[in-house]
């Protein structure tokens, strides 16, 4: 069975906002900007994995959702509390002042994890937590 991963899903409140940090400041590139019924969807990538996108989408991405559950979703990606994503680096000290000098909210310094990876984590413009791990040699 040959399966891999395509894509996955970060709920942002802000597309330019979420744009200046995961374009600008992780050098992700754009894909994709499409607009429907009010929504915005926008896909990025890493160059280095063409066939991986990010979709950063409206926090509930469904033009049928009731006001209510927009609004409890809303409420739930300000308090940081929507799934959040791991990238792997080369170089996850340069990669933390990178990110920390552009302003990045750090939620952890780099340090050493027991389960074998050196990793560091933020929040992205719209609360989402994202961790950036290196693997220990050895």
């Amino acid at each position: 069975m040959d399966i891999t991963l395509s894509q996955c899903f970060i709920a942002v409140d802000d597309h330019d906002k979420a744009l200046a940090f995961y374009r600008d400041v992780l050098g992700l590139e754009v894909r994709n900007d499409v607009g429907f019924e009010g929504m915005r969807w926008v896909t990025v990538g890493s160059p280095d994995q063409p066939g991986v996108e990010i979709v950063l989408e409206p926090p509930l991405a469904d033009p049928n959702a009731s006001a209510a559950d927009r609004k409890a979703m809303s409420e739930l990606l300000a308090k940081g509390m929507l799934r959040g994503v791991i990238f792997a680096t080369g170089d996850v000290d340069g990669t933390f002042e990178r990110i920390r000098d552009a302003g990045g909210e750090v939620l952890q310094e780099p340090m050493d994890q027991p389960y074998g990876v050196r990793d560091c984590a933020f929040r992205d413009p719209a609360g989402n937590l994202l961790r950036f791990n290196q693997r220990k040699a050895g």
